[in-house]
């Protein structure tokens, strides 16, 4: 077998996603498109994440008929997508026919890889989408949610590692959201790991923190076999370490990727264009190219510590910025060391937010606080502190079964209440993840013409 690396591209999911709000649209793709198929790569990370929901939300975009465009302009790559498990690519638990439905449209519209994670790591959560992926065709890349606390530790990562692999994923990946897998670590992890687990593992790691590129650089020589990394217009910062930097650096050497850096460069430099333009426009704010060490010191990843400034400043409260990452790991602590990744980074952060501006530690406690509590997201890693809990949801019974199972068949309801709106499954399913979100895109895109001009005028309030 080959020692070469391969190389995961990002730019056109995680890359904008992290740096410019996911708004990067299908028009600036497809120019792009061809010299991307010709690089090489293991595969290019495309569709899932945000962009399901900001393509109709925000740029006006079907998600099914971006994916199919890219199926065609890059028909010689793997394209792979993000799915937050059970939560799919909404923000609460689906039922498993909803599940299975949404990852078999996926795999038809042209998705090869599907990466799976869930935010808790409990693997009763990536079940049915494991399941799924198999039955339909797909490859699985089963992730386990990467962060460091008295509970997580290399033997954690690799019994979780190990049962993944028996529940039938086809590779393993290190998600390290945050930037927290310094290089050492990942040198440690990456060589226990590949003692252990038979199937090839693949490293995703941003750059928050600026040490992103050495944490790669480790993990290749301790054997990783894919990493992640951003085509350099949309990489470093918040982002993934830059494609060409890792490329230019294992030229020669034992883990030579094997890809020509003229044909990154030539990619490259029409993405600079788009990145240009982000930054004019100011979509793209240099200041998600910063180096933060806040993220190591209070394991909020970039993009959670621009929505709690932003809470901060509705508040009219910036001054209690630092006060309020001091109570993130206070809250993590109580909440039972979930790692902090959509939607848990949101919850502990929002509580956080809470507990500082009221002045008193869980006056106020949000619905999505109680539910974590609750145990509706899942089994939690650590202990959860019981008097926080009690205060939370009282008497409640915790939830120990997976949270899936409370759940009836929702399919069909889904298509009763999309009704005339949906003319296919794939407007079923979008309906299903962004109810409000694709009544207004669907009935735009289906409208005629001459109504078209009317809803807008009407969205803009004229």
């Amino acid at each position: 077998m080959s020692n070469k690396l391969l190389i995961t591209d990002t730019v056109l999911r995680d890359g904008h996603q992290s740096q410019a709000a996911t708004r990067m649209k299908l028009e600036d793709m497809l120019p792009g498109c061809e010299m991307l198929d010709k690089v090489g790569y293991w595969s290019l990370e495309c569709w899932g994440g945000a962009t399901f929901d900001v393509c109709m939300r925000f740029l006006d975009e079907d998600p099914w008929e971006r994916l199919r465009a890219l199926k065609k302009a890059m028909p010689n790559t793997k394209l792979q997508m993000l799915l937050r498990g059970q939560n799919l690519l909404g923000y609460k638990h689906y039922a498993d026919d909803v599940v299975d439905a949404f990852i078999e449209k996926s795999i038809k519209n042209g998705i090869d890889i599907i990466r799976v994670f869930d935010a808790l790591n409990d693997v009763r959560n990536l079940e049915q989408a494991i399941k799924s992926i198999k039955k339909h065709g797909g490859m699985c890349e089963a992730a386990i949610s990467y962060t460091t606390s008295p509970v997580h530790n290399e033997e954690y990562f690799v019994n979780l590692s190990l049962e993944l692999e028996k529940m039938g994923a086809d590779t393993i990946c290190i998600k390290d959201m945050a930037n927290l897998l310094l290089p050492t670590a990942a040198y440690s992890l990456v060589k226990k790991l590949k003692e252990k687990v038979k199937i090839p593992i693949h490293l995703h790691t941003h750059n928050t923190t600026g040490t992103g590129d050495m944490t790669n650089l480790m993990a290749a020589w301790a054997g990783v076999d894919i990493v992640d990394c951003a085509l350099s217009p949309f990489g470093n910062g918040t982002s993934q370490p830059a494609t060409e930097a890792l490329v230019a650096t294992l030229e020669g050497s034992d883990r030579d990727t094997g890809i020509d850096l003229k044909k990154l460069s030539d990619a490259a430099s029409y993405f600079r264009t788009v990145s240009d333009k982000f930054q004019e426009n100011g979509v793209l704010d240099p200041k998600v190219l910063r180096i933060d060490v806040n993220t190591l010191l209070y394991q909020v990843p970039g993009g959670m510590l621009s929505n709690l400034i932003s809470q901060l400043k509705q508040a009219n409260a910036e001054d209690k910025y630092y006060e309020v990452l001091e109570e993130i790991p206070r809250v993590r602590k109580d909440f039972g060391y979930p790692p902090l990744v959509t939607p848990t980074s949101q919850i502990v952060g929002t509580q956080a937010v809470l507990n500082v501006l009221m002045g008193e530690r869980y006056k106020t406690i949000t619905k999505e606080s109680k539910g974590l509590l609750r145990g509706e997201y899942g089994k939690v890693p650590g202990e959860v502190n019981e008097e926080v809990r009690r205060k939370a949801i009282g008497d409640a019974e915790v939830i120990t079964c997976r949270p899936a199972d409370l759940l009836e068949p929702e399919l069909e309801k889904y298509r009763k209440e999309a009704g005339e709106l949906a003319k296919c499954d794939e407007d079923v399913l979008s309906y299903a993840l962004f109810p409000q979100v694709a009544e207004k895109f669907l009935s735009k895109k289906y409208a005629p013409k001459a109504e078209v001009k009317e809803l807008y005028v009407e969205d803009l309030g004229l």
